[in-house]
């Protein structure tokens, strides 16, 4: 089973409680703190769209700007030597530097 779910560019947690007999989460990357649950997949998927929509609802109707997940941007300060290293690698395969890096974090 996949830890994350995802739904109008947010994601949400998947996990168990033993103790209770629920899946439950909580919408991460953001600043509020909105959970959901249910007792299947099919239900915690459900109760997870459900949450994300009453969010966005709610922040319309009391007039807040719901907090976005993540925009995709991602500043990294790196050594200049490294920064060298890896253009140069980048410019050896053929990649932009970003696309080199987006390659190599995605299978880490």
């Amino acid at each position: 089973m996949k830890n994350v779910m995802s739904y109008k560019n947010y994601a949400g947690t998947v996990e168990y409680s033993e103790d209770d007999g629920i899946l439950f989460g909580r919408i991460v990357g953001i600043e509020d703190v909105i959970s959901y649950e249910g007792e299947s997949v099919a239900t915690l998927r459900q109760s997870f769209h459900d949450a994300v929509d009453d969010y966005l609802t709610h922040c319309q109707s009391i007039g807040k700007k719901p907090n976005r997940p993540y925009s995709g941007k991602f500043v990294l300060r790196l050594p200049p030597a490294l920064h060298a290293r890896l253009a140069a690698q980048a410019q050896a395969v053929g990649k932009s530097l970003n696309q080199y890096a987006v390659d190599i974090l995605a299978n880490a």
